[in-house]
């Protein structure tokens, strides 16, 4: 099902037609409503007139996260507070927090989205959706909340966390769709396992997973632990929140909701637009936004875009999944590492569960990658042989294939520490 199909399927000329004239729009409310970028236009020689198609985009300057956080709360907003109806804001874990206001038209623009991205994943209105996504100031479950209300679907507001309860809701509730982050996904199957509830026994089919990056080898690993198809989401609270994008059952891509949030690659190093195809840093550009519009936010996600028509039959540009961020990428002696590719060599084995923690560690002059990783039970002997040829066998892996050694340290199940929320795959004690 497609839910908007005069835009999901419009041509490329269509789009770029709707896109230059929502981006005039908007370059004009943000010069003359917000001191910075009325600032950061001028410094650059700019005036809203000089933007006249979407095509004139990468002359307009780049918005960061520390723009955000030096206006805080309400220095970017364009409309006054008593036009803002709902406030939201990041975790905050470094300096201030950033603030995204909606205004009522915000948050139905924003649930339209969320509802292109429900029927991207196959989720129609006969749908019980259960959403563990965290509710409150994080963005993640107020918005598949709300797009699963504009879709007609059931909605479960749970929230995160409370993992025996999500089970037995599942089971008592009929749910047929998941919302969460796939490291909570996979939490929960190990949940099932101990409670001794098979994951076929349940009506699930479809997961909507997002929030954290995650390989491939993660997907057919939840795919096969869970019995169900997972579809990755996209979205940050800065540009609006989930429903920036969202792959489709082909899995394929993840479709951009262009209309809205327009797309660019650059390079991170020299800030110019890549060549087509090329793997860079993801920037977006909101054309409809009233509260706090954005104009090519640096997102720091490493990606490539793909403008094929889909099978699905959308033409909207897709989206690779994420590939890393361009600030967490570990660099150690030279060689750049993303959880990620740890986490798909991991996936690979058999002997290893899907739970694991980075440490670097700077030892002298050197930097030191060391690797906690959980050994399924059966594997967890107290031969010291076979776990010490394990262990060799994990770092033969990820030497052969990022070409860096690691000092791995294997641990018994439930060692590294779980979440509903984010998980936590690094820590860089080369910072402290």
């Amino acid at each position: 099902m497609i839910w908007n199909e005069t835009i999901e399927c419009a041509s490329r000329d269509e789009m770029m037609s709707i896109q230059s004239e929502r981006l005039i729009r908007t370059v004009q409310r943000v010069y003359h409503n917000t001191p910075g970028y009325r600032a950061k236009m001028q410094a650059k020689g700019l005036v809203p007139g000089d933007i006249k198609s979407i095509e004139d985009i990468s002359n307009l300057p780049f918005t960061e996260k520390t723009d955000l956080r030096d206006n805080y709360p309400f220095g970017m907003f364009t409309v006054p507070m008593s036009e803002i109806v709902r406030l939201h804001a990041s975790s905050g874990t470094t300096g201030k927090p950033t603030v995204v206001g909606y205004t009522r038209n915000d948050l139905n623009m924003w649930s339209e989205n969320v509802t292109r991205a429900l029927c991207m994943a196959g989720v129609h209105q006969n749908d019980i959706v259960q959403v563990a996504y965290g509710y409150g100031l994080f963005t993640g479950g107020l918005g598949l909340h709300y797009g699963t209300e504009n879709l007609g679907a059931t909605v479960i507001p749970i929230s995160g966390g409370n993992t025996q309860k999500q089970i037995q809701l599942m089971q008592d509730f009929g749910s047929s769709v998941i919302a969460c982050t796939p490291s909570y996904a996979l939490y929960l199957a190990e949940a099932m396992r101990e409670m001794g509830v098979d994951p076929k026994s349940l009506k699930l089919r479809v997961g909507i997973f997002g929030a954290e990056p995650w390989s491939e080898n993660m997907r057919k690993e939840i795919e096969a632990q869970l019995s169900i198809k997972a579809i990755d989401i996209y979205g940050l609270s800065e540009v609006v929140g989930p429903g920036v994008s969202c792959e489709c059952e082909h899995q394929v891509g993840m479709h951009v909701n262009e209309d809205h949030f327009v797309p660019e690659i650059i390079d991170p190093k020299t800030l110019e637009p890549v060549a087509p195809g090329e793997v860079g840093e993801l920037v977006f550009s909101t054309i409809t936004k009233e509260g706090i519009p954005i104009i090519r936010y640096r997102t720091r996600d490493l990606t490539r875009l793909n403008y094929d028509k889909c099978e699905c039959g959308r033409t909207l540009v897709r989206m690779e999944k994420c590939m890393g961020r361009s600030d967490d990428m570990l660099i150690i002696r030279g060689v750049n590492v993303f959880p990620s590719q740890i986490e798909s060599v991991l996936l690979e084995m058999s002997e290893t569960e899907p739970h694991y923690l980075l440490i670097v560690e700077r030892e002298g002059t050197l930097d030191v990658l060391k690797l906690m990783v959980e050994v399924q039970e059966q594997f967890f002997s107290d031969e010291i042989k076979e776990l010490e040829a394990l262990r060799k066998k994990i770092r033969n892996n990820i030497q052969s294939t990022l070409g860096i050694s690691c000092d791995v340290k294997l641990v018994e199940p439930k060692t590294i520490e779980r979440t509903a929320g984010k998980a936590k795959r690094v820590i860089d004690n080369r910072k402290i």
